[in-house]
């Protein structure tokens, strides 16, 4: 009896196990799997006909892929104002500031904790670089840099690309080339010429002590 009981132990927990459903054994169809419920026998099944992607209605090719005839594009997709370079420097900051510090040096927080630096965008060649491809590199990322696509939306993409380049503006513009107003949006801090053996490269460069607009 001990051995018929152990037996039938045994054919319970095959029994169990064969009817066992886990979830990497999910009842659904993979990718491009046969199918025998369709008349195609396609489980992927066609997009309804006129079906409109929700984050491409109404958006140009040139916002939505920063490229013309194979080449980053020149120029922005919509008017760069005040309020997006605004924006830009709000979503520069909370996203692209940990790496490329708000200085866009490359020396920012994380970086001095030991992730790889980025190159500086006052390098000439970054500085040569057309909008298009900041946009290009938000989207989809670059080398250790992953895609901020997810996070960042579409035009908040350019608005980024727009302080970049505002900020790049500013480190080669000097503050005594100002008019009174432009110079009063710069900050609320000194605004003071550099003095001689510095090359406004410090960490006060967003404030106007380097000699240079901060934000353009």
């Amino acid at each position: 009896m001990r051995a018929l009981r152990f037996a039938l132990l045994i054919v319970a927990v095959l029994l169990a196990s064969a009817c066992r459903q886990d979830m990497h054994d999910a009842p659904r169809y993979e990718p491009l799997e046969y199918s025998v419920f369709f008349d195609d026998h396609r489980a992927a099944r066609p997009a309804v006909e006129n079906t409109v992607s929700r984050s491409a209605f109404g958006e140009s090719p040139l916002l939505l892929q920063a490229r013309r005839d194979g080449r980053f594009v020149k120029v922005f997709p919509f008017e760069i104002d005040e309020a997006v370079i605004r924006r830009g420097q709000e979503r520069y900051n909370i996203y692209c500031s940990p790496c490329h510090a708000r200085t866009g040096l490359g020396d920012g927080m994380i970086v001095r904790r030991g992730y790889p630096q980025p190159p500086s965008f006052h390098d000439q060649r970054l500085k040569e670089a057309a909008p298009g491809y900041f946009f290009h590199v938000i989207t989809n990322g670059f080398g250790v840099m992953p895609s901020y696509a997810a996070q960042v939306p579409l035009r908040d993409r350019w608005a980024i690309t727009a302080y970049i380049r505002a900020l790049q503006l500013s480190r080669s513009t000097q503050v005594s080339s100002l008019d009174s107003s432009e110079k009063s949006k710069i900050g609320k801090g000194d605004v003071r010429e550099p003095k001689a053996g510095h090359g406004g490269h410090g960490n006060n460069a967003g404030h106007g002590e380097s000699g240079e607009a901060s934000h353009g």
